[in-house]
């Protein structure tokens, strides 16, 4: 089905989300209040609107990920430098790529693929099999690797002189994990993985942001931004801090694109 078809569906699914059958209402309401408490009832009213509308075109779009090819892919969102990957790549340095749950954030990695770049994708196993297996089929079909979390570490150290991207999505909450690193995020308490810190350190990796935004319906633009050069010395946190800025301003610049009904703030600072 062409993608123009899909959005319709989508906006059906959103009014029945929004209107007959609320997916995750408190969710949503609660993290935006925490988030914008200076909005007004009307003003946060049309966020909700805009969230779920956002939400389910990135639905459908993951849909036609299965069949979409890689040149209505490289219509639909475009890279402004990156330029900056390969240069890294072709000097021989893998490369920690930071992303965040914004816009159509599985389409990034589709898209790495098709622009030639080798891409190691973290990502957490999903407990259905049947939904496992097809979403590890979709995000390797345009050539990327996906790693478990569990496995990361030790994948990065076999192939730690491979020169290719290392692809994170770190904004979501860290509950299976240890190591975490404290911040006011969307003016809230809240953890951060640190795993991509630890790469980046130990390793001497150079760090990048992926900025994405949407520029119409369907269609994205991304850029790529340094946030800690080769062999960059900092403090215990300050990348991840670095991190979490960059994705609250992000969020702020365009709150719809942000998905405000999972539900990221479960841990509790003095608890961990």
């Amino acid at each position: 089905m062409p993608l123009g078809f899909l959005h319709v569906v989508a906006r059906g699914l959103a009014w029945l989300a929004t209107n007959v059958a609320p997916y995750r209402p408190k969710v949503v309401s609660e993290n935006l209040a925490h988030a914008f408490p200076d909005l007004d009832v009307r003003a946060r009213r049309r966020l909700t609107r805009d969230y779920y509308r956002g939400y389910a075109d990135v639905m459908v779009e993951l849909l036609k990920s299965a069949r979409i090819s890689a040149e209505e892919l490289r219509a639909r969102l475009q890279f402004t430098n990156s330029e900056l990957l390969h240069a890294e790549l072709a000097a021989g340095r893998p490369v920690v790529l930071f992303a965040a749950h914004q816009c159509n954030w599985e389409w990034i990695l589709l898209r790495l693929s098709v622009d030639g770049l080798p891409v190691d994708c973290a990502y957490k196993p999903l407990v259905n099999d049947w939904a496992d297996r097809e979403m590890r089929a979709l995000r390797t079909r345009f050539g990327a690797r996906v790693v478990a979390v569990p496995a990361m570490m030790r994948d990065v150290l076999a192939r730690r002189r491979v020169p290719r991207v290392i692809a994170l999505v770190s904004d979501q909450e860290p509950v299976a994990s240890e190591r975490r690193h404290w911040t006011r995020f969307l003016n809230r308490d809240s953890a951060f993985f640190m795993g991509g810190e630890v790469l980046v350190e130990k390793l001497g990796y150079p760090a990048y942001f992926v900025a994405i935004r949407r520029v119409g319906r369907g269609r994205y633009e991304a850029r790529f931004e340094l946030l800690a050069a080769a062999g960059s010395q900092f403090g215990a946190g300050e990348l991840t801090e670095r991190y979490a800025r960059r994705v609250e301003q992000q969020i702020r610049e365009a709150p719809a694109d942000w998905p405000w009904s999972h539900k990221r703030w479960r841990l509790r600072r003095e608890v961990s």
